[in-house]
């Protein structure tokens, strides 16, 4: 399955959006996910957790265990409250509920991009892998 569809998926579920339409959410996750060129950059999500502390967390969900949980205020503070405020009046919702469902869709988005090593094509392959440590250092 198409990660942008996994999330959408389980933020319809989580927002109660049963009769959504599964492309607009997806569409909104992807404007959240991706960067300045509309490319998926879960990579730049992993590093902003990382700079925030939130390394320890990140890591479980790139790995193999249990994903760490992380909170709708750390969340907020990865995405900044402009883009939670926009994506949430593109849904419909509201952003504390946006923000809930959120903090349950990331970890199993990144874990699930991250399966079989698939999260360096996630990230630009290797020229993203450079630029995210590149951040990171």
């Amino acid at each position: 399955m198409d990660i942008l569809k996994l999330g959408a998926s389980l933020l319809m579920d989580k927002l109660g959006s049963g009769d959504g339409n599964l492309d607009d959410i997806t569409s909104a996750l992807g404007n959240l996910l991706s960067d300045e060129n509309g490319n998926l950059d879960l990579g730049n999500i992993v590093s902003g957790l990382q700079e925030k502390g939130l390394g320890s967390v990140v890591e479980s969900w790139l790995g193999d265990g249990e994903n760490d949980a992380i909170s709708g205020d750390q969340v907020m503070e990865l995405f900044g409250s402009e883009r939670i405020s926009q994506i949430a009046s593109q849904l419909g919702s509201d952003e504390g509920s946006l923000l809930d469902a959120l903090s349950d869709a990331l970890p199993q988005v990144v874990d699930n991009a991250s399966s079989g090593g698939s999260l360096l094509d996630s990230i630009g392959g290797l020229e993203g892998a450079w630029n995210m440590a590149r951040k990171l250092f």
